[in-house]
């Protein structure tokens, strides 16, 4: 293999599909980027045999070839080269090992063969369609927070997608919750979603996707089985495993007959929230929410150093109240919404919250409250 190529396009695409290699593996085949050159472009792939990316970048080719290389020692070498450098990669001819030149610098790594690299064969999806890459990021900042770092309940490890009929349309829902919140978005459900199986995309999966949907204007192919999923940006494919597991009931926890409701400016009183949760310690992060009308008052105590208190005046015309939420919760929360006013509807201490934005119905969240 023989190849010249532009060192921002080399390392655009080893900065998408480098992420997906664990930094310790016991597998040395898995430490590796597989690089494949062809016609007029390189193709990389990585894989840590659940969630797979390829990507292709333009290169001037003199001969095809393909082997593997160390994934991160050679993105730590392209970003370490001079902006604006054109980057050779050539193989020995036993492909033993592989040199990177850039002007004067110099670099030979060790490679393994090509026939070792795992295939994560993606097998045949049963649904079809497209997104805006502006509607899949929405529909991931809107619950990602939510997802559970609890291994035990593995299926609460991802946000669950499935096609839901509500208030007459066909909607698309992405659901996440550790049992202590709940995130809920929908959008209008796409042309071929319709009937698809429920799945569970695990949360490596989300955060590298994340980071790949940062062009708005840009459509993701999405292709599901029962098994996996395949996303498809431009020249990036991405596929990944589902989660194998039956994600609850989501729907029996959200509250329906909470009639107080309080409307406070989100931003005044995500602020007072961060302010008086200062004095929280990390283990018990509570405040204190006393509503009355027109009124709440925000308070922590926490024993080992002090107390603080905010007041905020509030829309509330229902009977006076005491309840407490997790501090961090609350500001994670706050945090998704993009309307100005934030709307709390509470039923009493003991029972769940429901919080929505002003700005529209598309995202719903769930908070369970904290004694206090």
């Amino acid at each position: 293999m023989r190849i010249t190529l532009e060192r921002s396009n080399l390392l655009k695409s080893l900065n998408h599909v480098h992420r997906v290699v664990e930094r310790r593996n016991t597998i040395p085949i898995l430490s590796n980027v597989l690089l494949r050159a062809d016609g007029t472009a390189l193709a990389m792939k990585a894989t840590d045999l659940d969630l797979e990316i390829t990507e292709e970048t333009p290169a001037n080719v003199e001969q095809a070839g393909a082997t593997t290389v160390p994934a991160h020692l050679l993105y730590d070498i392209v970003r370490k080269l001079p902006d604006g450098a054109e980057v050779f990669l050539a193989t020995t001819p036993d492909g033993g090992t592989m040199t990177i030149a850039s002007g004067r610098s110099k670099f030979s790594l060790q490679c393994l063969p090509e026939a070792d690299f795992p295939d994560l064969t993606a097998g045949t999806f049963s649904h079809t369609f497209k997104l805006t890459a502006s509607d899949l990021k929405m529909l991931i900042d809107r619950t990602q927070f939510a997802i559970s770092t609890e291994e035990t309940r593995y299926y609460l490890n991802g946000i669950f997608f499935h096609t839901i009929e509500a208030q007459g349309d066909l909607k698309l829902r992405a659901v996440a919750t550790d049992g202590h919140r709940l995130a809920r978005a929908d959008i209008k459900a796409p042309s071929g979603s319709e009937g698809m199986p429920g799945i569970i995309i695990p949360r490596k999966t989300v955060g590298e996707l994340q980071k790949l949907v940062d062009n708005p204007e840009a459509t993701v192919t999405i292709e599901v089985s029962d098994a996996k999923i395949r996303l498809s940006i431009g020249s990036i494919v991405m596929t990944s495993k589902l989660i194998d597991g039956t994600f609850p009931d989501y729907q029996r926890v959200i509250p329906t007959g909470n009639d107080k409701e309080m409307r406070v400016d989100c931003q005044t009183f995500a602020q007072a929230v961060d302010r008086v949760s200062t004095i929280s310690s990390e283990r018990g992060r509570a405040v204190k929410l006393a509503l009355t009308d027109g009124q709440l008052l925000l308070t922590v105590n926490n024993p080992d150093s002090g107390s603080a208190t905010d007041e905020l005046a509030v829309s509330y015309e229902s009977d006076a109240m005491e309840i407490g939420f997790n501090a961090k919760y609350l500001l994670d929360i706050t945090a998704q919404l993009s309307g100005t006013d934030a709307v709390f509807l509470l039923a009493d201490a003991g029972s769940p919250t429901l919080i929505r934005d002003t700005a529209g119905d598309d995202a719903l969240y769930v908070l369970m409250p904290m004694r206090v």
